[in-house]
């Protein structure tokens, strides 16, 4: 899409590691709308690299809908906090941002999320977090491997169950920092999640799987062996 001095643009914005994922089917979503597409995390455009574009162009204004193809990825809040920032960090002449305020379920949605989206630009103290600040007080971070393979093979629903039971277990992000990430390797033992810095990798992680993580390893301290993926060392 090209951006002129006086246009409002679209984006759609895919927010989840699942939307990384399916990246093909996303930008044909976005041409089909008259978009175009940037995402949160894990994958290229970034939205801030989207967002410099425009502001390089001139362009007036950028009206972003976001997206998620999965339960792992931030709440609708956190795209209309990302924008903020970036305004904020620009501000004038930069184009006026706005946000949906939920994201799209159906292509039909498209056009009254576009009516209805949100300036950002006027800030305030609700745009920002006290969990961007401080570096959380976690003793262990788990890590779920959400490349194609991983995804494929049913990583967000590992991925949900882990969170589910760590919930269960009363384990916060001051005891376990939950990350999903690209692509880990080996991508023939998928889902692939890794315990740091235990240093414990396990294979095949279905959610009956990351349940028995969480009891055994994450609470009780014993990695679990009929997971545990061998460790070689360069």
């Amino acid at each position: 899409m090209t951006a002129t001095a006086t246009s409002t643009v679209h984006v759609l914005v895919g927010t989840s590691p699942t939307d990384a994922a399916r990246l093909p089917a996303l930008r044909s979503l976005a041409a089909d709308l008259g978009a175009d597409l940037a995402f949160l995390q894990l994958a290229a455009p970034s939205l801030g690299a989207v967002l410099d574009r425009y502001a390089a162009a001139g362009t007036h204004r950028v009206i972003l809908v976001g997206v998620s193809g999965g339960s792992g990825g931030p709440g609708v809040s956190w795209l209309r906090r990302i924008a903020a920032d970036w305004w904020r960090t620009h501000g004038d002449p930069a184009p006026r941002v706005a946000t949906a305020t939920s994201y799209l379920d159906d292509p039909a949605q498209w056009h009254q999320l576009v009516r209805t989206a949100r300036d950002v630009t006027d800030g305030g103290p609700g745009l920002t977090s006290p969990a961007w600040q401080d570096v959380p007080g976690h003793t262990r971070q788990v890590f779920v491997c959400r490349g194609p393979r991983c995804t494929a093979a049913g990583a967000e629903g590992s991925a949900r169950a882990l969170v589910v039971a760590m919930m269960d277990a009363g384990l916060d992000d001051d005891d376990v920092l939950l990350t999903q990430t690209g692509c880990q390797f080996p991508c023939n033992q998928a889902p692939v999640v890794s315990v740091q810095p235990d240093d414990v990798w396990y294979g095949k992680v279905d959610e009956d799987g990351a349940a028995e993580i969480v009891s055994e390893h994450l609470v009780a301290g014993r990695p679990v062996p009929r997971l545990r993926l061998p460790r070689r060392r360069g």
